[in-house]
């Protein structure tokens, strides 16, 4: 495996997606979280101090790795009513879409599955949230989902719209990379509830990583691209013996 720890650091000079909101908006549920950034599944914390950087990690529960098959293509639907809160709903949608097209782009041809817009048939829903989710150690910008044959949501939170553009965009490389199968790179240590198994480089910089150590690295795609090609192959069945489970997208069935 490469042990390269340079990055390829997304920069955008566009201006950043905040699209303006109605005033008078009923409150939404409130859900408790755990860390700053992205709580996707619960799993977010802050890095511990004096830990040193691990590898690229994989979730998996149950006693397996899930990850997507060969040739997945994700159908998704912005939820009903979701872009209410804003005035112009149809603008903002056409930013939201051209950020996650901007994310899907920096991951290139490591992103193991496709993307396409289906109001009937769908595999999730981008939610996009009137009130922010935060406590005294921060505020979610978003949270997205794992490999399986259900139904999830990539929810986006006002705070995001706060952020730069290229703020804006790491934080849905970052979820991308949950979409693929990845886990927080110290999930190990701080998420025991929700066992990982290690895969990839050693490096200190990772997307999957928070604050200033979170960049996409070549490493990133790297691995993530090798990982589902041993994978797909037949190679590569278990990881550390945990076997590894391909899941088929809900259209798909």
């Amino acid at each position: 495996m490469s042990k390269s720890t340079s990055v390829s650091t997304y920069k955008s000079d566009a201006p950043a997606v905040n699209p303006e909101v109605v005033e008078d908006v009923p409150d939404a549920d409130v859900h408790v979280f755990r860390g700053h950034l992205c709580v996707t599944g619960s799993l977010g914390r802050p890095t511990p101090k004096g830990l040193s950087a691990l590898d690229l990690r994989l979730h998996y529960s149950e006693g397996f790795v899930p990850l997507w098959v060969k040739n997945t293509i994700l159908h998704y639907r912005f939820q009903p009513y979701t872009l209410r809160w804003f005035k112009d709903p149809d603008s903002a949608k056409a930013d939201i879409l051209k950020l996650l097209a901007e994310a899907l782009d920096m991951w290139g041809d490591a992103a193991p599955v496709r993307f396409k817009e289906d109001a009937d048939v769908w595999d999730f829903e981008i939610v996009v949230r009137n009130a922010d989710e935060c406590n005294s150690a921060g505020c979610v910008l978003a949270s997205a989902f794992f490999p399986d044959e259900g139904r999830h949501e990539l929810v986006i939170y006002p705070k995001m719209f706060k952020q730069t553009r290229t703020e804006q965009v790491e934080t849905l490389i970052h979820e991308l990379g949950h979409v693929f199968g990845l886990r927080h790179w110290f999930a190990h240590l701080t998420e025991k509830d929700w066992p990982t198994e290690v895969f990839g480089c050693q490096c200190e910089f990772s997307i999957m990583n928070y604050g200033e150590k979170s960049y996409l690295t070549p490493a990133d795609k790297s691995d993530l691209a090798l990982l589902y090609r041993k994978v797909w192959s037949g190679e590569l069945e278990d990881i550390d013996g945990t076997r590894v489970k391909l899941f088929k997208s809900y259209s798909a069935h």
